[in-house]
């Protein structure tokens, strides 16, 4: 088998550990029927819980103000509640966020040209894993307005486009493409609260062609948990599995997230091989998703083979130091409008004018502009009603496959290729206003819509 057990004896001081590190900690008179809540340490057994509590951005009366709304959505999906303190916030969309999947784009480049099969599928998967990282940041990105859009072709040569395709419910579709891959995505992110924490259900539906030779890659995302959000230090947990499947050989990898709390300095801790077809393990593989991945070849048991080592496949590039958001270097290169395309679409998430606003520390302006979009939202959504319209996205279109998760079937859109014979029009015009930005953030169907 290729897998770890562990003593007996080890597994009852993991448990003993784990629980000194899940605070209750009673609640102010704010909470009538619930008298307890749970705070879990980002930091293992080496921070004590109960201290925990009192740590974290919110002041004591801001933790009870927002415990009294945190509580009535107990149980509930509060992936479209406007209602998120802007210190919550960071000035991205899940539009935007959604290319910051391009970062380690090169794996899927070498995944490409790699002649092993086995090591495309470390390639791969370590792109795949590598995308967490981004949801590491213990904020929240603006939810996007139905038609925003994200477009990137400054990167390895990608042309990238992103589109909020639904509202209700919010679904994003994306798709990406440089010489060596096609990644196509489908994203319904579905939440459940559950106190102090927060349950997100990536019912997703990606897909990576790889060019050379054609192999599709389906990959299906772990369970996310975002911890602590009013009672201690705000952090995020994966848990279960990651998988990636080549579809057209059968060979699979599957990642294992350990759970933080049961092992010390677990954090992050993730472990899982490469198998072919047949179910045999291949290549194992190491790290922490949260700072790199490593790979070496290994037995029919799952173990190292002699004369070989660990060698890393991928690591978190170096990070801007004491970034107020947390960004690393690429999500600042995609937010800003120095590296938008020429003549970006109006719709874009950039010219947001709320996302603007608390980028440059605007924060009341950044109250004032997001409920002036959201209005503009519902007014249009209400006129679409009357008018019995039907929003259609611009460069996607619905299609008839339907992918089922553990969270929820997800129906797929499917780029349509509009935005290549848009973006090409546009490079190879020769109108001199083709260089002058768009200023005003414009996704709306109905123009004269206030």
């Amino acid at each position: 088998m290729a897998s770890k057990k562990s003593s007996g004896g080890r597994f009852l001081s993991s448990i003993k550990s784990s629980l000194s590190n899940i605070a209750k900690i009673p609640i102010s008179k704010s909470v009538n029927s619930i008298d307890e809540i749970e705070v879990i340490s980002p930091d293992g057994d080496r921070v004590d819980a109960a201290a925990e509590a009192t740590k974290g951005k919110w002041k004591p009366d801001e933790r009870e103000s927002l415990w009294k709304i945190a509580k009535k959505y107990i149980g509930g999906d509060i992936i479209s509640l406007n209602y998120t303190p802007i210190s919550y916030m960071e000035p991205a969309t899940n539009v935007s966020k959604m290319a910051e999947l391009m970062e380690y784009s090169h794996l899927l480049d070498q995944a490409d040209v790699c002649e092993d099969p086995y090591m495309r599928m470390v390639y791969a998967s370590s792109w795949a894993l590598s995308v967490y990282f981004a949801l590491s940041r213990p904020t929240k990105p603006f939810n996007p307005v139905v038609g925003e859009t994200f477009e990137m072709v400054n990167h390895d040569g990608i042309t990238y486009i992103g589109e909020q395709v639904s509202h209700h419910p919010p679904i994003d579709a994306a798709h990406a493409e440089n010489e060596h891959f096609i990644h196509d995505m489908t994203s319904n992110l579905r939440t459940k609260l559950l106190g102090n924490s927060l349950d997100i259900y990536p019912s997703t539906r990606t897909r990576i062609t790889l060019k050379r030779d054609g192999v599709v890659l389906d990959a299906n995302p772990p369970h996310i948990r975002a911890n602590n959000l009013i009672f201690g230090r705000l952090w995020v947990s994966l848990s279960g599995e990651l998988t990636l499947t080549n579809m057209t050989t059968g060979d699979y990898v599957v990642f294992k997230f350990q759970p933080t709390g049961w092992f010390g300095g677990s954090r992050g801790q993730v472990d899982g091989y490469v198998y072919n077809a047949a179910k045999e393990p291949k290549i194992l593989m190491t790290g922490k998703w949260t700072k790199s991945m490593s790979y070496q070849p290994c037995d029919k048991e799952g173990k190292p083979l002699a004369e070989t080592e660990l060698k890393e496949v991928w690591r978190v590039a170096d990070l801007p130091e004491k970034d107020k958001f947390q960004f690393t270097y690429f999500t600042h290169k995609l937010n800003s409008l120095d590296t938008a395309p020429r003549k970006m679409l109006a719709s874009d998430s950039r010219l947001r004018p709320d996302r603007y606003a608390l980028e440059k520390g605007d924060l009341s302006k950044v109250s004032r502009e997001k409920s002036s979009v959201e209005a503009r939202q519902r007014n249009e959504q209400k006129r679409r009603e009357a008018n019995a319209d039907k929003f259609v996205p611009k460069w996607f279109d619905l299609s008839d496959e339907v992918k089922a998760t553990p969270w929820g079937d997800v129906r797929a859109y499917k780029y349509n290729g509009k935005y290549d014979e848009h973006r090409a029009a546009i490079e190879s015009s020769t109108d001199k206003d083709v260089d002058i930005q768009p200023t005003e953030f414009n996704p709306w169907q109905y123009n004269d819509t206030k």
